[in-house]
């Protein structure tokens, strides 16, 4: 269909799970993709996510950065408008979510999922605002999560606190870019089976649970959040600002209730 046609667009977190998805699925549509990966481990991965957006007929790069850091995120992006050109779709994917009980929590870990979670956010669309603002155009769309509105475990107060943030974030760069005909959105995924939830979900039990719980009995795919990213970076979106779509099967708009309830 080509909705992204002739669009660049950078991708923090862009060579595995929903990141690796999400580059898919914005290339399909036509958009030219910057990769972004944080680890000397993720490098394999993004070049063979940069190997199937060459194979769609899309320009690909690989850019290493730390998204938590100013320096790196400014060189990245400076490299990648060098190399691809400037910026018009900015996607905040990179997140961690390390399960550890508050009690437990180290300031390092707090500190490192904040990095990551929020302070790349501010860091990452600062930087290509700029350009944005300059061409009155540009789309950025943070990934957050369920966590954003609703408490999901008791072991990971910083991941949920620290996507709330991302959220109100969101919002609040919406009321401010909005009049340079930047949109700001985030799309907010429940539990979706990628190597950040292989462990968890690896118990029968628990995997089990996490469908049962959820309205449509079944877990979400990456690439369904990729789709309501295009959607978001879409010109059928120019009037969407400032939202968060939920692509949840229903799980934020369901009370705890006994099991039984619907069935009396």
């Amino acid at each position: 269909m080509a909705r992204l046609k002739n669009r660049i667009a950078m991708v923090t977190g862009g060579s595995r799970g929903i990141g690796a998805a999400i580059v898919l699925r914005l290339a399909e549509e036509g958009a030219d993709i910057a990769i972004n990966y944080a680890s000397d481990n993720s490098k394999e991965k993004a070049l063979e996510v940069k190997k199937q957006v060459e194979e769609l007929g899309q320009r690909a790069m690989i850019i290493q950065a730390d998204v938590g850091n100013k320096q790196q995120v400014d060189m990245m992006i400076e490299q990648v408008e060098a190399e691809l050109g400037q910026i018009d779709i900015l996607v905040n994917n990179a997140g961690i979510n390390p399960f550890v009980p508050f009690m437990q929590l180290s300031e390092e870990e707090w500190d490192r999922t904040y990095n990551t979670n929020v302070k790349s956010i501010f860091l990452t669309s600062q930087k290509v605002a700029k350009g944005m603002i300059e061409r009155r155009y540009g789309k950025i769309i943070n990934i957050t999560s369920t966590a954003s509105v609703v408490v999901v475990s008791p072991v990971v107060p910083h991941y949920i606190s620290s996507k709330a943030a991302a959220h109100q974030l969101t919002k609040a760069l919406a009321i401010e870019l909005g009049k340079y005909n930047i949109n700001v959105n985030s799309v907010g995924p429940s539990t979706i089976d990628t190597d950040m939830c292989t462990d968890y979900l690896a118990d029968p039990e628990i995997y089990r649970k996490e469908v049962e719980a959820n309205p449509m009995k079944r877990l979400g795919t990456s690439r369904q959040i990729g789709d309501a990213v295009v959607f978001l970076a879409s010109e059928e979106a120019m009037q969407i600002n400032g939202h968060l779509l939920m692509v949840d099967g229903g799980l934020t708009v369901k009370a705890a209730q006994p099991d039984d309830h619907m069935d009396h």
